[in-house]
């Protein structure tokens, strides 16, 4: 998944990864086992935490567009210093040639 962009896609897998959470709590709940689980819920409220924070920032990611954008410049850029660097150019060539 692009760490750039934040879809609806993304944001109804953070819908199903809180009502997992929710349904796993009251499964554990009603058979009286809350505590008895503790790295297991530590780890699925983790992952909710994490998404939560992505979705919560997502007015800073960009839109696909953006992103897309941005990785055509990126390239861009990223050949122009490439060829600048190979430029054999020297001192010499500077030099006036009546001196």
């Amino acid at each position: 998944m692009d760490e750039h962009t934040y879809d609806e896609a993304r944001a109804r897998n953070l819908e199903a990864m809180l009502r997992l959470l929710a349904e796993r709590i009251q499964w554990l709940d009603a058979r009286g086992a809350l505590l008895g689980e503790v790295a297991e819920l530590q780890k699925l409220m983790g992952d909710v935490r994490s998404e939560l924070f992505h979705y919560e920032v997502r007015a800073t990611y960009d839109t696909p567009e953006v992103s897309d954008n941005r990785r055509i410049v990126n390239e861009a850029k990223q050949t122009d210093e490439e060829s600048w660097r190979s430029n054999p150019w020297t001192a010499d060539e500077e030099r006036d040639p009546g001196t």
